[in-house]
């Protein structure tokens, strides 16, 4: 990567129309420019609501196609006129006729130099998006000019095995375009704490910045948490965004917090795939650890007597 990387997250809530929203992006991404951004990340399904929060099937209208539908064509227009990478999200109806959760990079001349399709999906009450689109299984990285960048989108960012790949392949920088908040029948479970945490996590273990940048405002019954932040590979948060409110927020990435991270947890080079061959195996349910007394070690149930 360069020495330093300015990145922003613009935060945004649903403003009731496509054309609304790319109002409000338009002034924020020329503020951004303004100061310096090298890279703009915007949130999941950045120019739609967040349709998969009902199963009504008047959300399948919110698929476009890739280079031609509105938002990447809004995106890439952004992207050309500041000379920045636009990190946009979009629902994409794909030329093979499938449905899938988008993330776009858009370069400063306006060409589309990455998408990837998010690869976990979740369902359940205020979050039916197995209704609306399939997984991928794939895991691209862009080599950007100034910094090697991976775009999972949102429920990904659960998944330490994805961050994991990703920094493997090389990603110095992983962006989750994100739409997430409360629980609509758990009004007092609240996520975001944990949601925060497991990123900052992901960090930590694979020596990676991240970023997430989330929408506020409240749709069919979900209060989006906002709380847009990035933090370094040691986990320090380097800029978070309020949880109500529309906004915009910077951060410098510096190449000395990758290359020192890395310096003393060399995690990566650390590790033993060849004894994680477990990690492999689905989950089969509920095998909670037993003691067993005669030998110190722990044992999964049920076991072999």
């Amino acid at each position: 990567m360069n020495e330093q990387v300015c990145i922003a997250l613009i935060q945004l809530a649903w403003a009731g129309t496509q054309p609304a929203m790319m109002t409000q992006y338009q002034k924020m991404i020329t503020e951004a420019a303004a100061q310096g951004a090298e890279i703009i990340c915007l949130p999941e399904f950045s120019l739609a609501p967040y349709f998969p929060g009902t199963q009504d099937k008047a959300g399948f209208a919110w698929a476009e196609q890739i280079p031609d539908g509105a938002s990447a064509r809004f995106f890439s227009q952004m992207a050309s006129d500041h000379r920045v990478f636009v990190i946009g999200s979009l629902y994409e109806w794909a030329a093979n006729g499938g449905l899938y959760d988008t993330a776009t990079i858009h370069a400063p001349t306006g060409e589309l130099v990455a998408a990837t399709r998010k690869v976990h999906i979740p369902s359940g009450d205020g979050y039916h998006e197995t209704d609306f689109f399939a997984g991928s299984d794939q895991f691209p990285i862009a080599a950007l000019e100034p910094i090697r960048v991976a775009t999972p989108t949102c429920y990904d960012q659960w998944f330490p095995e994805l961050a994991r790949i990703y920094s493997l392949g090389g990603a110095e920088l992983i962006v989750y375009p994100t739409a997430i908040g409360s629980e609509p029948n758990e009004p007092t479970l609240d996520t975001q704490a944990a949601w925060e945490t497991v990123m900052r996590g992901h960090a930590i273990a694979n020596g990676v910045f991240v970023a997430a940048v989330n929408r506020v405002g409240v749709e069919n019954g979900v209060a989006f948490y906002g709380s847009s932040f990035v933090c370094s590979p040691s986990g320090q948060i380097l800029a978070k965004a309020g949880r109500n409110t529309p906004e915009l927020i910077l951060a410098t990435l510096n190449a000395s917090q990758l290359t020192q991270w890395r310096h003393f947890f060399p995690l990566l080079h650390q590790r033993r795939p060849e004894v994680y061959g477990q990690i492999l195996q689905r989950w089969e349910g509920d095998k909670r650890p037993l003691w067993v007394e005669d030998t110190p070690t722990w044992r999964t149930k049920p076991h072999d007597q």
